[in-house]
């Protein structure tokens, strides 16, 4: 199936984000009509599936994408479907997550950075240290981290089932890393349901969600007093107290969607305002947004290079250890969760 610049821009042209990249014109939607179509066809000739993260440009999700969701989402997604080829259209710690995940496949990261400010916080080296300083210590670490480090942790967590898991594990003495933001609000919601667990958190953040400040929420309340302000846990203590949701980022598109008001400010990377200003026409996004310049760097014109010719580290290799050490990990995760 092909589609037209024409269709692409009537599809499109509705979204409003202050940035650039998500602005879409007749002109725009011209240049990018025939690689659209280009990679729909090498989809279905080299048998791919295309995942989006919700974070990057909306075109990817709109056109080319054959899931769009969160790190954890896309990988299981990828798991199930029948595909030999993975287009993991995200930042390279999602790209190594769905190798883990699914071992036999190849995976290929349309993604020329290779980096995020959260995972790339902590090395394998240091952490090596931490763990040689905190032997009695049970080590979780959150899913937005690299296979490295997820193979020398004990439990992975999602910023959906973070509380729920470490409230669970055995060990009353926990290390949460990378993301020092996340790790407040883990000790501020255990201290709330009561919970003696000791927890030590590392001081790695990232860079788009840090930026929030909780100012920024008064103002805008004062502007537009029925706004539904919605957050990710990777934000500010004094941050999530202001909010009237908090959650990941699937749980933030559920609650959007769910919800019987008409005005939001989302408190995370602008793609996830684009891909809602699609999927629910009826709702108002407010105020400003912050970019990520990895999930950013992810575009048609990378997605079609790495599907025609890609260069050797745009395939996702891994360390056999490493993966089976890091699977170990993510495999604790469903453990946790549905015990």
């Amino acid at each position: 199936m092909t589609i037209t610049a024409e269709e692409l821009y009537q599809n499109l042209r509705h979204i409003k984000v202050s940035t650039s990249t998500c602005r879409f014109t007749k002109e725009k939607c011209e240049e990018l009509a025939p690689l659209v179509n280009k990679i729909n066809h090498l989809k279905v000739e080299k048998n791919a599936v295309i995942l989006a993260h919700s974070y990057v440009n909306p075109e990817i999700h709109h056109t080319v994408a054959d899931f769009v969701g969160d790190s954890y989402e896309l990988s299981k997604n990828a798991k199930e479907c029948d595909a030999d080829l993975i287009i993991f259209s995200a930042v390279k710690f999602m790209g190594e997550t769905a190798k883990i995940i699914n071992p036999q496949k190849e995976v290929r990261l349309p993604n020329k950075l290779n980096g995020c400010s959260l995972a790339d916080s902590i090395s394998y080296k240091q952490l090596e240290q931490i763990k040689a300083d905190h032997p009695d210590y049970t080590f979780v670490c959150y899913i937005n981290t690299s296979a490295e480090t997820k193979a020398l942790c004990d439990v992975c967590v999602t910023s959906s089932n973070v509380y729920n898991i470490i409230e669970k594990i055995p060990n009353d003495k926990i290390y949460f890393l990378p993301d020092a933001l996340m790790g407040k609000n883990i000790v501020n919601e255990l201290r709330r349901r009561g919970s003696k667990k000791e927890i030590k958190y590392y001081h790695g953040t990232c860079y788009v969600h840090e930026t929030y400040e909780p100012e920024m929420i008064d103002y805008l309340r004062l502007e537009y007093p029925k706004v539904q302000v919605v957050a990710h846990p990777e934000c500010k203590p004094e941050i999530l107290e202001k909010s009237d949701f908090v959650g990941s980022t699937s749980q933030m598109i559920q609650h959007v969607k769910d919800s019987d008001k008409d005005q939001f400010f989302l408190l995370t990377e602008c793609g996830l305002s684009a891909r809602l200003q699609l999927e629910t026409k009826n709702k108002h996004f407010l105020g400003t947004c912050t970019m990520c310049k990895y999930m950013k760097d992810n575009s048609l014109q990378n997605i079609l290079r790495v599907l025609e010719s890609p260069d050797p580290d745009d395939i996702i290799h891994l360390d056999p250890t490493i993966q089976e050490k890091a699977l170990h990990c993510i495999q604790q995760m469903f453990y946790y969760n549905d015990k």
